[in-house]
């Protein structure tokens, strides 16, 4: 986990690429069941974590998006995207379209950034 508040938690995808998703604690299967505060802290969260991956890794694209097909509560995925990634222009569950040759930065230096900006906006 990568950073816990008594409304969302943040946790690191297993990826080629940078994944992270956003979870709310309560398991509400809809954003519209959410509640205005939880609403909030996922906008917020989403921004920074957008902000810090594109001024971080540099990639060519940020996909943000939320399903819950699979898994049916709300929680959100933000990726950062590399034109030479395995499945790009796909999204990540699509066809993969070669073997990826992503040569990013390391994750620790990034997710150390990033859990101390959540805990000074958020603690």
């Amino acid at each position: 986990m990568i950073y816990s508040n008594s409304l969302i938690y943040i946790e690191l995808h297993e990826s080629e690429i940078p994944w992270l998703k956003i979870f709310t604690h309560t398991p509400h299967k809809e954003f519209s069941e959410c509640s205005a505060s939880e609403k909030e802290m996922i906008w917020s969260c989403l921004d920074i974590i957008e902000k810090e991956m594109l001024e971080y890794f540099k990639p060519d694209k940020i996909n943000i998006a939320s399903f819950g097909n699979m898994l049916p509560r709300v929680h959100w995925h933000i990726m950062a995207r590399f034109n030479d990634d395995s499945y790009f222009p796909e999204p990540m569950w699509g066809v993969k379209q070669r073997e990826g040759r992503v040569k990013m930065a390391p994750m620790e230096p990034f997710l150390e950034e990033l859990q101390e900006k959540l805990v000074l906006n958020f603690d």
